[in-house]
């Protein structure tokens, strides 16, 4: 039985689903531009193959049994995967890249990326988007390494000549904390030392890159956080004050849950964190990346 089934051809399952989508053995025979006799000829040889009646005869139209229309489902998938593999074989020798793996520093606007995604997903649906949210030297690494092709990172104290970089644009970064917390009763720009007598939250760096580094810290009392989800919730849950991107925290600032604090290192209009996309000279992207990388510029601006 199994060298019967092992000798199925692609035509055999395409005809069987042109008669099932057509309706019947001539209206398959017209969309498959073959004559009908050569129709019935391929689903017969597949009954003959399975040993399974795939369709009832007695009427005028061929009707599917139960056992064909189970068999259907397996003959689509079957059809559509080696349709899909012929589709990806067509893109690798056209030179779009088999996958594009793209590393986010995590102050980036998730809506943005999420909007290029999409899109990405429509333009390029062979090519699989992998995408990396890291912070600090945790997202230079993926970069730095090869395991991405392309970083949207902001710049970092050292310099990596490795890397070459395009500027895309800033992020605002604010000083904030919780309505209820003493910071924000303070109406006037407030001291580094009085921000020193109150915990900052403080996002640390995953990778080695940056150790023994702090950016942006001005209090002697620090917590360390991972991820910046956490932080954002320490924050909204009056634990300690810190610098947020501004996109992130805008909805709390306007409900007045959360204040802006303005202090000697960040005023209340904040400061920008300048983005760029960092890549390797070595490793240029292909046609999937040179247009994820104008997608993106399109759509920051816009």
């Amino acid at each position: 039985m199994a060298a019967m089934l092992d000798g199925i051809s692609l035509d055999q399952l395409r005809t069987f689903i042109a008669a099932v989508d057509e309706g019947s053995f001539s209206a398959a025979a017209r969309k498959l531009n073959r004559v009908q006799s050569a129709v019935s000829g391929w689903v017969g040889g597949l009954e003959d193959q399975t040993g399974v009646i795939l369709f009832e005869r007695s009427g005028r139209f061929p009707k599917l049994t139960p056992e064909g229309a189970l068999l259907l489902a397996d003959a689509r998938n079957i059809v559509a995967g080696v349709d899909a593999l012929k589709a990806r074989a067509r893109l690798m020798t056209s030179g779009v890249e088999a996958e594009l793996s793209v590393v986010v520093d995590v102050f980036f606007p998730t809506d943005v990326i999420s909007a290029v995604a999409k899109a990405f997903a429509e333009q390029f649906p062979l090519t699989p988007l992998r995408l990396f949210v890291e912070g600090l030297g945790a997202a230079y690494l993926p970069v730095l390494d090869g395991r991405c092709s392309l970083g949207i990172l902001p710049p970092l104290p050292q310099a990596f000549s490795s890397l070459t970089s395009e500027r895309l644009g800033d992020v605002p970064v604010v000083a904030v904390a919780s309505a209820q917390h003493p910071l924000a009763a303070i109406g006037r720009r407030i001291t580094r030392r009085e921000l020193g007598r109150h915990v900052q939250l403080v996002l640390t760096d995953r990778s080695d890159l940056t150790a023994g580094r702090d950016f942006g810290v001005a209090s002697a009392s620090t917590w360390r956080l991972a991820d910046l989800s956490t932080k954002y919730a320490f924050l909204k849950d009056c634990v300690g004050w810190g610098g947020m991107p501004l996109h992130m925290v805008e909805k709390d600032i306007a409900a007045g849950t959360l204040v802006v604090l303005d202090t000697d290192e960040m005023p209340p209009s904040g400061w920008l964190l300048t983005m760029s996309i960092f890549q390797q000279p070595s490793q240029p992207p292909g046609p999937a990346g040179k247009w994820f990388i104008e997608r993106l510029k399109t759509q920051w601006q816009s």
